[in-house]
């Protein structure tokens, strides 16, 4: 599958990494020319200085034969220009896109973007459930809210250090589903430890994020 992915900031790396090792082409439009040089270094995906908002770059990217479009972009309507120009022009056939007001999700959907992610909304929704923010640094939801998928560092406090996952008493709505170890990324089975600034990717349902939190970092703030 070919996907693009416009802007990203700097948590575009696990993206990437994540559409690569599925085996799909990525391709990558940023218009800031140091992170383009940086992710050329880091990727094996085609990384195009520019403006994603622009019919031509996006031509250039391959959008007329690319499958997804992913607008990361701190600028909504950038966002909305980029899913529509996909959609309308190169005929893609699924559009995701950040939106930093929660206000504009509506008109997102009236417009035709398939997924539209607030950020904002989902932050409210963790403070909500008593869940420390700090504690993730990665947050992905899935089907507008649905699912999520966080990924929280184990530091020196955490009670799971050298544990095995299947002697943790995770929910059952809650799966490990990868551990970064430095630079590894590990599929974790039943037997596998957790050890000292691990990063777990855990997908978990909305209403057991919380516990979740706990159980890996011993407290809620």
């Amino acid at each position: 599958m070919n996907i693009i992915i416009v802007g990203g900031g700097k948590k575009i790396h696990f993206l990437i990494r994540s559409f690569v090792s599925k085996g799909h082409n990525v391709t990558v439009i940023n218009d800031e020319y140091e992170t383009c040089r940086r992710l050329a270094r880091m990727h094996n995906a085609k990384i195009i200085n520019g403006d994603g908002s622009l019919p031509y770059v996006l031509e250039e990217a391959g959008a007329a034969y690319s499958e997804i479009i992913v607008a990361l972009t701190p600028k909504d309507p950038d966002n909305l220009v980029i899913c529509q120009i996909a959609q309308k022009m190169f005929m893609i056939k699924r559009t995701i896109a950040i939106v930093n007001d929660p206000e504009n999700i509506k008109i997102f959907h009236e417009l035709g973007v398939d997924t539209v992610i607030s950020t904002a909304e989902i932050i409210s929704s963790l403070i909500e459930q008593r869940v420390a923010v700090d504690e993730i640094t990665n947050l992905i939801p899935i089907e507008e809210g649905k699912v999520s998928i966080m990924e929280v560092e184990i530091t020196s406090d955490s009670p799971v250090i050298g544990k095995t996952i299947n002697s943790i008493n995770f929910p059952e709505e809650a799966v490990v589903g990868c551990i970064i170890r430095k630079e590894e990324a590990i599929i974790p089975k039943g037997k596998t430890d957790i050890r000292l600034n691990d990063k777990l990717i855990v997908l978990t349902l909305p209403r057991v994020q919380s516990e979740t939190l706990e159980i890996l970092r011993g407290r809620l703030d």
